[in-house]
């Protein structure tokens, strides 16, 4: 069956669909962000908001949680081969779907799955992808998504329009939005639809056979409340020592710039920017990182950010909320210091 849409029957395509990403039976947050930003872009296409839940049976209990962050109606998928994500049941069940209830948009988090599904989806129903976005909005004259990346390593933002096939799909980074938890008012059960995909022998081939976590990965940037990044300007990698202090004196976790996980004196797993995580904590401090529109992308949605650097011009200054002029070596261990008096 060919599964490509008419580029000609683009005005049968309606709604926002919104990919709730599940692991072990738990929904991601980046789910949850897009929903609250699919609300937004609705307001301008006056249309409903829908929320994609994938997985086994005992997923339903999920369901709630969604209606609760805003979702104006759910679509479930379920089959036992949905319990865990694998490329080939995702795509087949979820294209299935796209292409008898036809969305408009369709946003998925830029996660490793994410972006896994969605190239795929892509290809199946002949459609454009816009990966990596970091923002959102409605053209308001022609009504279709503006999808905005960065570009050429980060040193422009591009904005990209797909006119003339649907869905509009792109893959959205994590704590690019933030969550709002507004209850939807609307009947959940009677905006629920249940989907039962069915599974060919070649959607079957890989098998899971267990689920190992790796437990030395104990940093999750993308949850954390307050990270301390470091970058080139603390010199030495010993120095990160002093990054891990302050982290710990204000009970967070600790970040890189993308200079110092390069040089090896750091893992990636620490990395913020475009090419690392995009974070939103409430608390950012960057520690001798001059502040390259690859790092800012990352991190400018903090809400607060104390940037300490012994460049006055240094970017990383133009979205601070506090900055330091001075030498991190110097005023780093001073503060940490001083936090751990007030604190006792």
């Amino acid at each position: 069956m060919d599964l490509r849409n008419n580029p000609n029957e683009t005005a049968d395509w309606k709604g926002i669909w919104i990919f709730a990403e599940q692991h072990g039976g738990n929904i991601q947050n980046v789910g949850y962000e897009l929903i609250a930003e699919g609300k937004k872009l609705a307001e301008s296409l006056n249309c409903e908001v829908s929320a994609v839940l994938a997985g086994d049976e005992s997923i339903e209990g999920q369901l709630q949680s969604l209606f609760d962050f805003g979702a104006d109606k759910v679509y479930l998928v379920t089959h036992p081969e949905l319990k865990h994500y694998r490329t080939a049941p995702y795509t087949r069940a979820l294209t299935d779907l796209l292409n008898k209830y036809k969305p408009e948009i369709f946003l998925i988090g830029a996660t490793t799955t994410g972006r896994d599904l969605a190239a795929r989806m892509a290809v199946r129903v002949n459609c454009g992808l816009t990966a990596d976005c970091t923002g959102l909005s409605i053209d308001p004259v022609k009504k279709i998504l503006q999808q905005t990346r960065p570009a050429f390593g980060g040193n422009i933002m591009a904005t990209i329009l797909s006119p003339n096939h649907r869905p509009q799909m792109a893959t959205v980074r994590p704590k690019v939005f933030k969550k709002e938890k507004v209850r939807n008012p609307k009947s959940e059960q009677s905006n629920l639809i249940r989907f039962k995909p069915e599974m060919k022998d070649e959607d079957l081939l890989v098998k899971i056979i267990s689920i190992i976590k790796d437990e030395s990965i104990k940093v999750n940037l993308q949850e954390a409340e307050i990270i301390v990044s470091g970058g080139r300007g603390i010199q030495d990698p010993k120095n990160f020592k002093m990054i891990e202090e302050l982290a710990q004196a204000v009970g967070g976790a600790v970040g890189a710039s993308r200079a110092t996980v390069d040089a090896g004196w750091i893992s990636a797993h620490h990395q913020v920017g475009q090419t690392g995580k995009t974070v939103a904590p409430k608390l950012y401090i960057a520690c001798g990182i001059a502040g390259k529109i690859q790092h800012l992308v990352g991190m400018q949605g903090s809400d607060t950010i104390v940037a300490i650097n012994k460049d006055p011009d240094a970017p990383i200054f133009t979205v601070a909320t506090y900055g330091i002029v001075g030498d991190c070596l110097e005023v780093v261990p001073a503060l940490t210091r001083k936090i751990r008096e007030v604190r006792g």
